[in-house]
């Protein structure tokens, strides 16, 4: 999987076609890229040559990296082979490797072997890849010997590397044809609620997909919405339990407290008042959102984050500084676009419940989740305690049912489109009630090793490695029951073994209902620039399933805890989040991120409140009876004191001495 449906991608164009800033283009989203230059330097005489050379270097960012592969052409299959997952690279062009392939001081080379190496290379890359490559294929034959072989070489490159990318684009007078698949791949979803109607993304602008127009968004509280006819519930007869109930609302928002009364403790599941409320099931939204594919969504500030860790250092801390919790303000800081970021003052937890049937969920207690769910919307249980313990308003969500994977989809492909769809509006109606951060949390039965069969999907885990152990209600380890997990996931694999790895597919055939929804929150979350605390199996199945819709949603992620879960870690090391903790709680999917926290807020309070030190210009709290004086940003002048008793009345000269100023 990719972060914009494509893994590897091949542009192909004429002489100043465009091709070069198209594909640069592709990948200026990424905090990151290798710049793989294969052209060699050529005649030091040749000025035109080295001004072209010159350009092209002056305008990739600074961010980038150049390697050069001139010197060697199996250079570049290397360099290919070694990226990692969290790599992109920009190679440009194929045709300068070709040049240097045909070079005398390269031969005798078996030049087929070599191009079969690079195709190699490229089918085998982890790293995002994009080639770029002159396609001389439609000019006329050339009249010498050497311009005939470098077409050969050059047309059996193209065709070499074209079968082993994902997709190919051929740029012709700056515009854009994609050849693989035939169908473009990277439409974009509607605008954000933010755009101009009208208005075109960029990536809309340069792969041809015409601007969609969106409606503004309505203020919270306002009688019509954006999101057209989703807030009339409708009749529910008649559909088998678990499925997409269409046009219902989204569920209340509860607001725990921290020292409920005696009776509200002992209420049943249907108490009186706010509590007893249901919770709404799974709605289809008709509305002109699309999510697909390529989406280009925010990025948090790429300058802000470093600049918030670097003013720590200048901090008046008494010790080191704040160790691991420097992520947390570098975090805050790219997300609120401000080097001092503020506490999240308010906080949503959206608790997703949504069962897994079959082997999924082998040795979970029957109904369990369900508890669960009405335990937090009564306001007891250690989510919603921990929710009141930090002012954090509770929003219980229900998923449809997912089916046995292991014998066929876990959920069918129309219900996945309305989970990601209101995912993303239970974001947006966070975003639009002023929430600072999501906390996405769980309580499935059979969700863990629904998670692990996403990971061994996306990340090509073994299920054994990812499914953590099953522990009963007494805490007794269940082996049998991970086996019978183990077992499921196997063949769920084995029978989607042929069938696409796609974003959609994969929450279609094995992830369900709850991390579909998961999926949408993420996304929704990303366009409404929310940051989200991730914790537990579906959260980071979600990240993973994210990265083939909008890779951007990753960057707006953070993961405090792992919670000795071997999925969580994984995924996290795939997508490139460092778990801040390592406290081991095993209070259910969003529990530790809550118990976590405090202390992140902890962090930022400091981060955003304490002055710079005295050395470095800073004073203290003047206001404080006890504060010491100031340090002083200059020495005062010296005044020598008047002589008080028998002695001199001059210094021995005639100029007499002002004050401020030593005697000579």
């Amino acid at each position: 999987m990719s972060v914009d449906g494509w893994h590897t991608l091949l542009v192909l164009g004429g002489i100043r076609s465009g091709k070069s800033g198209f594909a640069e283009s592709l990948v200026a989203d990424a905090p990151m890229v290798r710049y793989v230059a294969t052209a060699a330097a050529g005649d030091p005489e040749d000025t035109e040559w080295a001004a072209r050379l010159a350009a092209h270097r002056a305008r990739r960012p600074g961010s980038w990296t150049t390697e050069e592969t001139a010197a060697d052409p199996g250079r570049l299959a290397e360099v290919i082979v070694a990226a990692g997952p969290h790599d992109t690279l920009l190679v440009d062009d194929l045709g300068g490797w070709v040049t240097v392939l045909l070079d005398p001081a390269h031969q005798p080379a078996d030049d087929t072997a070599t191009i079969a190496e690079l195709a190699a290379a490229v089918r085998a890359s982890e790293a995002r890849l994009v080639l770029v490559s002159p396609e001389v294929g439609l000019s006329l034959v050339p009249t010498t010997p050497l311009g005939r072989a470098f077409t050969d070489a050059l047309g059996a490159t193209n065709r070499a590397v074209a079968d082993a990318c994902d997709a190919v684009v051929l740029v012709v007078a700056g515009q854009t044809a994609w050849l693989k698949p035939a169908s473009t791949p990277h439409t974009h979803a509607a605008p954000p609620r933010h755009a101009q109607a009208g208005n075109a993304t960029p990536a809309q602008s340069a792969l041809g997909v015409p601007a969609q127009p969106v409606e503004a968004a309505a203020p919270a509280g306002a009688g019509t919405s954006a999101w057209a006819g989703l807030d009339q519930p409708t009749a529910s007869a008649g559909r088998r339990p678990g499925s997409v109930a269409p046009d219902a609302p989204l569920p209340e928002v509860l607001t725990p407290t921290a020292s409920p009364a005696p009776a509200s403790a002992s209420a049943g599941p249907a108490g009186a008042g706010d509590w007893a409320a249901p919770t709404m099931a799974l709605p289809m939204i008709a509305t002109g959102l699309v999510i697909q594919p390529g989406m280009e969504l925010p990025m948090p500030d790429d300058y802000t984050g470093p600049q918030a860790v670097d003013r720590l250092a200048t901090l008046d801390l008494p010790g080191a500084g704040l160790g691991v919790l420097e992520q947390v303000v570098g975090f805050a800081a790219a997300t609120q676009g401000t080097s001092t970021p503020r506490p999240w003052d308010t906080v949503r937890v959206l608790l997703l419940q949504g069962d897994h049937e079959g082997g999924a969920s082998a040795g979970a207690t029957p109904g369990e989740s369900a508890r669960r769910a009405r335990q937090a919307r009564a306001g007891r249980g250690a989510l919603a305690r921990l929710a009141a313990e930090n002012g954090a308003s509770l929003q219980v969500v229900e998923a449809p049912v997912s089916a046995p994977f292991e014998d066929g989809p876990a959920l069918p492909g129309d219900q996945v489109e309305a989970a990601l769809r209101y995912g993303w509006r239970l974001a947006e109606q966070a975003a639009d009630a002023g929430v600072q951060l999501l906390v996405l949390a769980a309580c499935g039965a059979g969700a863990e090793a629904a998670a692990a069969a996403v990971l061994a999907a996306t990340a090509g885990a073994e299920p054994p490695a990812v499914l953590g152990r099953v522990v009963t209600e007494q805490g007794e380890i269940d082996d049998n029951a991970w086996m019978a997990r183990c077992a499921a996931v196997r063949d769920a694999l084995h029978r989607t073994r042929r069938s696409p790895r796609e974003a959609k597919d994969v929450l279609a055939e094995l992830g369900g209902g709850d991390i579909a929804m998961a999926t949408g929150v993420l996304l929704g979350a990303t366009a409404r620039r929310v940051p989200v605390l991730l914790d537990g199996p579906v959260g980071t199945a979600a990240g993973m399933v994210s990265r083939d819709l909008a890779g951007q949603a990753r960057h707006w992620c953070l993961l405090p805890d792992h919670g000795g879960r071997p999925g969580v870690r994984l995924a996290a090391d795939v997508l490139g989040l460092t778990p801040l903790l390592d406290l081991r709680l095993d209070l259910g999917e969003g529990a530790t991120a809550l118990a976590a926290l405090p202390l992140l807020r902890s962090a930022l309070t400091l981060a955003a409140t304490l002055p710079t030190h005295p050395s470095l210009g800073g004073g203290e709290d003047e206001s404080h009876p006890d504060a010491a004086p100031a340090w002083p940003a200059e020495e005062p002048d010296f005044a020598e004191p008047e002589p008080a008793g028998p002695g001199p009345a001059t210094t021995g000269s005639d100029e007499p001495v002002s004050p401020g100023r030593r005697a000579d």
